[in-house]
């Protein structure tokens, strides 16, 4: 029925004509509203997802509903479903029968439960070579659109071309998938179409993946990893039928959400917003704001499908989307200095004259910027390396307001109190108050019913802590060239025992901490928990599990070896020990290459990087090292290339080696020569919470060519994290490789207040030694504190 609804509005349109000759209708237009996808690719990798991972997945935005009323439209199974890389597989097959036991009615019925539709990622192929292979690959995609309402095929190339003896079986079976899905989506990943072409929806918008620091990174010195993603520009000609990847939530999550709105509300294409990956690796309280922006995109789903570029004066690749009442302006920033842009309250974005133009920002927080005259010109702001989106509009803003004060809305569901968290900077005061035709009939400030803000009136807040008087994002200092000090080999060691290379979720994991969510906590262990991520040995807690399964070892995927300069092993056991002797088990001789049994071998020993000490081990299945003074530090040139598990004893009994960790990527100092040297020194008299140094290497470097660490107070501080990121057993792929511009990032705390500083960059390319350093503090996130408000009908 639904197909002959659509058929017949198809008709109206002119999409089929009164001649009988018709056009196809590729299940979405341009002014189609999007629809919000999650796709499960670096959830999963090639071996596919299975029905038990996909359920507790599918419960996490079940949560997401349930809590704060997001929306998911479509949840599609990526490589390895059913088809695979370089295979075309099927449903009925054992290797899919393994995955999904019961096929797909289970995982069906309940996404439908919760307003979700499928999709499945495969190739456009599968037609086999005889009519009976090209029939039943047209059957059982055509089941999967009349069983399962199936909403999105994604077809790639990686699986095989489309045949062009076959392009008539493609076209036949997406005409009967429509039948029963008219809406189909056709994602069209570089299949090299040509009379199919007009049956697929999309196209990939500069082939793009989005995996952050595997096939996206920053293309400049930056405060975080996803500058080079918010540096993207526009589809040619606004174009919502393409495809941008979506937004990758796995990998160096920080600033997520401007990645995300620029996606969802600056390019709006028809999958917006639209992630993949492990969203549940976000903190528990970012949670709201991801579901805040499904939110409003779906409630402003109608309007966003028109747009407008708007003049340059308003930055690179600025946006206006709605109709003449309501606009959705996108803005960035994509420098190390805070930009102001004007905002011509008009038809320059769109709209049709009013008496008055409500502006309101929308992110990175929310806030009232005022009710101003048509026509009237208002400056803004936005952050360094951020987005920024506001909201102009000539009607009653549909909204919670709060005038006076920056906030984020918690929780906005129909029937339900509206949750908003106040923000403002540590010691701030403020005055705040409601709109005068607020629709509220109790207001709860922190716990407590506030008569006066219901009556409209203005309410003084404080925010707790004390007053910060600089820019918690700022300049510090530029480097200078020096002579070598001889503790460069020290610097070096700082960083790359204070950095790692497990896989990059592991980083996030480690990021975002605990969760107190169910739902959260069973989508991260079923992650981690799957055997390919477990085998793959990509994470070095796996040396001190007492599993001798399990083990940590150097990728070489893609027969790309990670490893710097031959790579090393290093051990850091947390702090300085007392052990009589640390153990080393690999599983078998092969696990012990380039190690041979019953060879001498050496390991360095430190406890505190400066001095080394060398000790000699037997090669061996269980290679015991004697130790004979206090430790923390181990460090192996030659290592084996499998290693299971690594304990320490004390008179004769193990001890708790929970803290313990490895690294076996980053190059032996030895291999790493100092070619220059740059430094800069100073003090800070205040330190923001959430502070981190970010030392700039402006240009050309060389691949490794240079590291960054500091001494604060006299102790050696290494930078744990850095973009592009450090080298990593990546979970998919591998981690991308650039030669010029990295920001290293070393915290900071209100301990390192008046300490002295010293920051030092060492150059190690003497090929590209004309670099400059320059060190910046910056915050994340924002060091704001928070009231809680609750808006009652």
């Amino acid at each position: 029925m639904k197909g002959y609804i659509l058929l017949l509005v198809c008709f109206f349109l002119g999409i089929v004509n009164t001649a009988g000759q018709k056009s196809v209708y590729p299940g979405a237009d341009e002014n189609t509203p999007s629809k919000a996808q999650y796709f499960s690719w670096i959830n999963n990798t090639n071996e596919g997802a299975t029905a038990e991972q996909t359920k507790i997945n599918l419960a996490f935005f079940e949560w997401l509903k349930q809590e704060y009323g997001m929306q998911l439209d479509i949840y599609a199974l990526d490589a390895g479903a059913i088809d695979g890389k370089r295979f075309y597989g099927s449903i009925y097959s054992d290797r899919f029968k393994k995955q999904f036991p019961n096929g797909f009615e289970p995982i069906y019925k309940q996404a439908k439960s919760m307003g979700v539709r499928l999709g499945v990622w495969g190739g456009a192929d599968g037609f086999g070579n005889t009519p009976e292979e090209e029939q039943a690959r047209i059957d059982e995609m055509v089941k999967l659109c009349r069983d399962y309402d199936f909403a999105l095929f994604k077809f790639d190339a990686v699986c095989g071309p489309l045949r062009p003896e076959k392009e008539d079986a493609f076209i036949k079976m997406m005409e009967k998938c429509r039948k029963y899905s008219p809406d189909l989506i056709l994602l069209n990943h570089r299949l090299g179409l040509d009379k199919g072409k007009p049956y697929a929806t999309t196209f990939l918008w500069e082939g793009y993946e989005t995996y952050i620091d595997v096939f996206m990174t920053n293309n400049s010195t930056a405060p975080h990893h996803r500058a080079g993603a918010l540096s993207r520009g526009l589809p040619p000609e606004l174009k919502r039928l393409t495809e941008d990847h979506g937004v990758c939530l796995s990998s160096c999550l920080d600033f997520w959400e401007d990645d995300l709105v620029l996606q969802a509300f600056n390019r709006s294409l028809i999958l917006s917003p639209e992630l993949y990956g492990n969203p549940w690796l976000l903190r528990d309280d970012e949670f709201s704001q991801l579901a805040r922006f499904f939110n409003l995109h779906k409630k402003y789903g109608d309007i966003l499908v028109n747009a407008k570029t708007l003049p340059k004066s308003y930055g690179p690749h600025a946006v206006a989307r709605g109709d003449e009442e309501t606009r959705f302006i996108t803005l960035r920033n994509l420098g190390w200095n805070d930009t102001s842009y004007v905002v011509n309250l008009n038809n320059e974005l769109g709209l049709s004259a009013g008496e008055k133009v409500t502006l309101l920002q929308l992110h990175p927080s929310e806030k009232v910027l005022g009710a101003f005259n048509f026509g009237e010109k208002v400056e803004v702001t936005v952050d360094p390396f951020r987005a920024c989106m506001l909201l102009a509009t000539t009607a009653q803003p549909d909204e919670p307001l709060v005038n006076g004060v920056d906030y984020k809305v918690i929780r906005d569901i129909e029937g339900e109190p509206v949750e908003i968290k106040l923000l403002g900077m540590p010691g701030e005061k403020a005055r705040i108050r409601l709109p005068q035709n607020h629709k509220y009939s109790k207001v709860l400030l922190n716990g407590r019913s506030d008569t006066r803000l219901v009556k409209g009136k203005t309410v003084k807040v404080n925010f707790e802590g004390k007053e910060l008087k600089k820019d918690p994002h700022r300049k510090l200092a530029e480097m200078k060239p020096v002579s070598k000090t001889g503790s460069e080999e020290a610097f070096y060691e700082a960083t790359v025992f204070a950095a790692d290379n497990n896989a990059l979720e592991v980083r996030s994991l480690k990021r975002s901490g605990k969760t107190d969510i169910p739902a959260v906590k069973a989508a991260r262990n079923a992650f981690f928990n799957q055997e390919t991520f477990v085998e793959r040995g990509i994470w070095d807690k796996n040396l001190f599990d007492g599993d001798m399964t399990t083990g940590f070892w150097p990728s070489e995927k893609y027969k790309i070896d990670q490893r710097v300069k031959g790579g090393g092993f290093r051990l850091d056991l947390g702090k300085v020990m007392y052990l009589d002797e640390l153990i080393i088990h690999v599983p078998d001789d092969f696990s012990l290459q380039p190690l041979l049994r019953g060879e001498g071998n050496y390991v360095e020993v430190s406890s505190d990087l400066q001095e080394w000490k060398q000790l000699t081990y037997i090669a061996g299945q269980e290679m015991k090292i004697r130790l004979e003074e206090p430790v923390r530090y181990f460090r192996f040139k030659d290592f084996p290339q499998r290693i299971v598990e690594i304990e320490g004893l004390k008179n004769g009994v193990k001890v708790n080696n929970d803290s313990w960790r490895a690294s076996n990527l980053f190059a032996h100092p030895d291999n790493m020569e100092v070619q220059r040297v740059w430094s800069a020194s100073f003090e800070l008299d205040e330190i923001a919470p959430n502070s981190y140094m970010c030392v700039a290497l402006k240009g050309k470097h060389g691949v490794e060519g240079a590291y960054a660490a500091a001494r604060i107070g006299g102790e050696l501080v290494g930078a744990p994290d850095r973009a592009v990121s450090y080298p990593s057993n990546t979970w998919e792929y591998v981690n991308a490789r650039r030669d010029e511009n990295y920001t290293y990032y070393i915290p900071v705390d209100q301990e390192d207040v008046g300490k002295k500083i010293e920051v030092f960059v060492m150059g190690y390319d003497k090929e590209n030694l004309q670099f400059s350093p320059e060190v910046w503090i910056s915050s994340y996130p924002v060091p704001s504190k928070s009231l809680k408000l609750e808006l009652i009908k």
